[in-house]
């Protein structure tokens, strides 16, 4: 059974580069499988780059506010989950 877990919630968007800046409510790894959803958006990604204050990091905890590479365009104020499987 799949069970989500909310993590974060996005704050901005670089649309430029493909990061959107999440401040974490819940700690994150390289990895995870997430979810990005915004009323009718949401889709899934694999967590495979995130950066705090411009260096890559293996994992990041909460109260982070981490850049994570995001495949897809995003809104401020999209909620992320974790998918734990």
């Amino acid at each position: 059974m799949t069970e989500k877990q909310l993590v974060g919630k996005i704050t901005h968007y670089f649309s430029n580069i493909g990061v959107a800046i999440v401040e974490l409510s819940a700690p994150v790894k390289k990895g995870d499988k997430i979810s990005v959803e915004h009323e009718s958006q949401s889709f899934e990604q694999i967590v495979e780059s995130m950066q705090i204050e411009h260096k890559e990091v293996a994992e990041a905890k909460k109260g982070d506010a981490i850049g994570l590479k995001i495949n897809e365009r995003v809104t401020e104020g999209a909620k992320v989950y974790k998918i734990n499987e």
